[in-house]
């Protein structure tokens, strides 16, 4: 291949760190690259990208494009300590924007070096039960990061002036105290995170003893008959993903584990990692076992490095004692690895396929289908995804049995299920109940309402998901039940705003999110979400076409085309959430606030 660069060359401390990469690396290195050279320098500079192509062979622009496509690489030159501040949902209304107004005030306004450092504003940290949250990051050798959550403008001024801590987060805390009633969370906060001895005296890897008994399709008749369905959000059979992948005669197969939720408002499986990372590596193997892979990719999201720390852990620990790597617990013939694939700042990739052009070392853009990953996913070849909250209901299944699993939950429903609750409720956090639980029941959980406020509204299901209204809260949460109310239950997100919150501002941001996040593949998401933003900024700053009907029946049309013609789930979702609030909530009629 005849690769033409440009005359820049890489510093000593840039191919110092591109040296590191594993021997004969390939295209499908380019993001660890990438982020070797950020984490070390704290920016990408044309050298620096000129040295990653002539070792991995790949073209320059090809690499210029994959860089320029995440949001926590700069290729432009920035000091080595960067500060993110949450602007999103929860984090909005539980005062970021007075965070911000401080760093503005005491370092300059947001992307503008001073003082050897710059704040940026950030989408969704995923620490929504402390928000508002900040993650300050200096590049070094080794990099350091700093959590700060719940956070004050004087403390993110601080953190910013000084070199990160060596804390990568606080554990999670549960508020749930009965851990009889709980299933998926009963390890968090009880066992320690980082050791397997632990884990195993705590039940850890029976589960996977009964996999090995069982067989493949053993497993995934369980699995089946258990009635599992994606914890993601499209709610799709686990068994039969499992079974159309495993059926595939092209091998080898692969298993990717999402584990990059970037959804505003969603936390509920970085407690997973953090607190019970040995239950994702065995439930990975058990998946790995039935589905016939040998090789399983963890895509985790950037600014969890607490998470990455716990679980690298567990890999490494997982293969030194045998339930790793290459006759695994003494099953002949029985080999299967975990990779961790760092994500960098992109929404869209949790996108099952856009995951694997971001593994394989290109834009983070879907891909159309068919041809559907079980057929010919990461590689080209059978490939199987599911979220972290998926997999870890799978060892439950395999100890309990199906028919105990299924009596947990609806007919439909089976199974726990885990919701992120934030906003304006007093016990912010990660909740298990039983499908069929109230929304009501839910929250009264977490406390309600803070005092001497009333519930205004419940974004249920994330920035992609629908509003509920105050006189809705009998729903029952259930697959079924949120689609027959015209809602979803997405990825678990149940974000309470009560009567103090800016509900105009709140869409605003919502439309501004997808509008940052678009990957601009196709033109219905690209062009629509930015004249969605645009209607819905008039109509809350008081700047309408002409009416009020003006706007919302633009907005009507723009939302309709992008949910008919967008290519994958970010565009044809982009205007729930706007809709539910204009039809159920009677929002941007007039000057809503």
């Amino acid at each position: 291949m005849d690769l033409q660069f440009l005359d820049a060359k890489a510093t000593f401390e840039e191919r110092a760190a591109i040296d590191a990469l594993p021997e004969g690396s390939a295209r499908d290195q380019l993001l660890p690259a990438l982020h070797a050279v950020n984490d070390r320098v704290g920016w990408i500079s044309q050298g620096a990208l000129n040295y990653i192509c002539e070792t991995l062979h790949v073209p320059p622009a090809d690499a210029y494009g994959v860089a320029s496509f995440y949001s926590l690489f700069s290729l432009t030159e920035r000091p080595e300590r960067v500060v993110h501040v949450c602007t999103d949902l929860a984090c909005r209304v539980n005062g970021s924007d007075t965070v911000c107004d401080t760093l503005t005030e005491h370092l300059g306004p947001a992307g503008k070096a001073r003082g050897g450092v710059t704040w940026l504003r950030s989408p969704c940290l995923g620490v929504c039960e402390k928000a508002p949250a900040a993650l300050a990051f200096e590049a070094g050798d080794p990099p350091g990061s700093e959590l700060l959550a719940p956070a004050t403008g004087a403390d993110v001024v601080l953190a910013a002036r000084r070199a990160p801590s060596t804390e990568d987060g606080a554990a999670p805390v549960l508020h749930q105290t009965d851990r009889e009633s709980l299933r998926l969370l009963r390890r968090v906060g009880a066992v320690d995170p980082e050791s397997l001895d632990d884990y195993r005296a705590s039940g850890g890897y029976a589960a996977l003893r009964n996999a090995l008994q069982l067989g493949p399709n053993g497993v995934i008749r369980e699995v089946t008959d258990a009635g599992l369905m994606g914890r993601g959000g499209a709610a799709f059979p686990t068994g039969r993903k499992w079974q159309g992948a495993a059926s595939q005669p092209a091998l080898p197969h692969y298993l990717v584990c999402n584990a990059d939720e970037s959804e505003p408002g969603t936390f509920k499986d970085r407690v997973l990692l953090e607190g019970d990372p040995f239950a994702l590596v065995e439930s990975m193997t058990i998946a790995g076992f039935a589905t016939g892979a040998t090789l399983g990719y963890l895509y985790l999201r950037g600014e969890y490095p607490r998470a990455r720390r716990l679980v690298q852990n567990a890999i490494d620990v997982a293969r030194e004692r045998g339930f790793l790597g290459t006759d695994i617990m003494g099953h002949a013939g029985f080999s299967f690895d975990i990779e961790i694939r760092r994500g960098a700042g992109a929404y869209i990739c949790g996108e099952e396929t856009a995951i694997f052009n971001s593994i394989e070392g290109f834009r983070g853009e879907p891909r159309s289908k068919p041809p559907f990953p079980t057929e010919q996913g990461l590689f080209g070849k059978p490939t199987v995804v599911n979220n972290v909250e998926t997999l870890v209901n799978v060892p439950l299944i395999l100890t309990e049995g199906y028919a105990a699993y299924r009596r947990i939950g609806t007919e439909k429903s089976a199974g726990p299920k885990l919701f992120c609750l934030s906003g304006n409720v007093r016990k912010p956090g990660v909740y298990e109940v039983p499908f069929g639980t109230t929304l009501r029941e839910l929250l009264e959980l977490a406390g309600g309402v803070p005092e001497g406020r009333e519930l205004r509204a419940v974004l249920l299901g994330g920035a992609a998901g629908g509003f509920v209204r105050p006189d809705e809260l009998d729903l029952p949460l259930t697959m079924e039940d949120a689609r027959a109310a015209g809602t979803t239950l997405g990825s678990g997100v149940v974000l309470a705003l009560d009567d103090q919150a800016d509900l105009g501002k709140f869409l605003l941001r919502i439309a501004s999110f997808f509008r940052d996040e678009s990957c601009g593949q196709c033109v219905p998401c690209r062009i629509g979400t930015v004249r969605q933003e645009e209607a819905v900024s008039r109509i809350v700053g008081g700047r309408r076409l002409s009416t009020d009907a003006d706007d919302l029946a633009l907005l009507r049309e723009v939302g309709q085309v992008m949910r008919d013609s967008s290519i994958c789930g970010l565009g044809q979702t982009a205007w729930n959430a706007i809709e539910s609030a204009v039809e159920r909530l009677g929002a941007l009629d007039g000057v809503e606030s």
